[in-house]
């Protein structure tokens, strides 16, 4: 996707740090391509890998942007001060106008049974995504907040004996200081 605009906004430190985070998330792009074409050109169990992807990731994917643009609760204001150059909506649609003609030449199917090209409209028709799915995510009750919560605090509970041992290390700095003084 062209991520230009995001260069272009208003608020220059966003601006700025969107140079160096566009320039990696277009490497991403390009490997996962990459991937997606070795395993589609690899066995069928990975052609079938590259199909499970798809199928796990397009929905999340058209997630990603944003709630729809009647929905979004900053996207106006956003795009009025000049933060955001492309609504979420029309975001979503360069994506899928993008994304359906890879999939068709690496042979996939896009998991949308809606997906349509419109002749008249110049772009992909695709269906409704599942925002009650998005916002139970936003709260916490994804497919792995479990999980993740879980390692979280794991590391967490893990790392005390690193933590006590910087608190230790700061009172013995802090006892020299004051013995000094």
């Amino acid at each position: 996707m062209n991520q230009v605009p995001l260069q272009r906004c208003s608020y220059g430190p966003y601006s700025r740090a969107m140079i160096r985070i566009c320039k990696e998330e277009s490497f991403h792009q390009r490997q996962g391509y990459d991937i997606m074409m070795k395993l589609v050109k690899g066995t069928d169990a990975q052609k079938e890998m590259a199909q499970d992807a798809l199928n796990r990731w397009w929905w999340p994917s058209l997630m990603m942007f944003g709630p729809s643009d009647a929905d979004s609760v900053h996207s106006a204001q956003s795009m009025a001060w000049g933060i955001k150059q492309d609504s979420n909506d029309d975001l979503r649609q360069k994506f899928v106008d993008q994304t359906v003609p890879q999939a068709d030449y690496l042979g996939l199917k896009v998991p949308d049974p809606d997906v349509k090209w419109n002749e008249a409209k110049g772009h992909y028709d695709f269906g409704e995504v599942d925002w009650n799915e998005f916002y139970e995510v936003l709260k916490g009750n994804g497919p792995c907040n479990a999980e993740r919560m879980a390692a979280r605090q794991n590391a967490w509970n893990d790392g005390k004996w690193f933590r006590d041992g910087l608190m230790a290390h700061a009172r013995k700095r802090e006892a020299r200081k004051m013995a000094a003084e």
